[in-house]
């Protein structure tokens, strides 16, 4: 099993909006393999369970967070927000008030 860079990035924004639906030990196993950088072979022996039970809870999780998305669609409108916010800041003249307003609202 082997997510590429995009991948892994889309996978890292999704665990920060929706962690808190999953449960500990899925929390446990993504983050031992996508932010410690944990082998499959090292979690098993960590979690004292086979590679191929790690190898089904990545799956699983990443699944997981993929159907919240799906149904949720927050990180999609994250990023419609920031790239309209960009939009605005880049073609527009904005008054000093507007661009702290711009400002707050990326911080949200």
């Amino acid at each position: 099993m082997s997510y590429n860079i995009n991948e892994t990035v889309r996978l890292n924004n999704l665990y920060d909006i929706y962690h808190e639906l999953l449960t500990d030990k899925q929390k446990l196993y993504f983050n031992y393999y996508f932010r410690e950088d944990y082998s499959l072979s090292e979690i098993a022996e960590i979690m004292d369970v086979s590679r191929n039970a790690v190898h089904l809870q990545i799956k699983k999780v990443s699944k997981y967070l993929e159907d919240y998305e799906k149904k949720l669609r927050i990180l999609e409108n994250n990023i419609k927000i920031s790239e309209l916010i960009n939009e605005l800041e880049d073609k527009h003249s904005l008054t000093k008030e507007i661009k702290e307003t711009l400002e707050k609202i990326k911080k949200v």
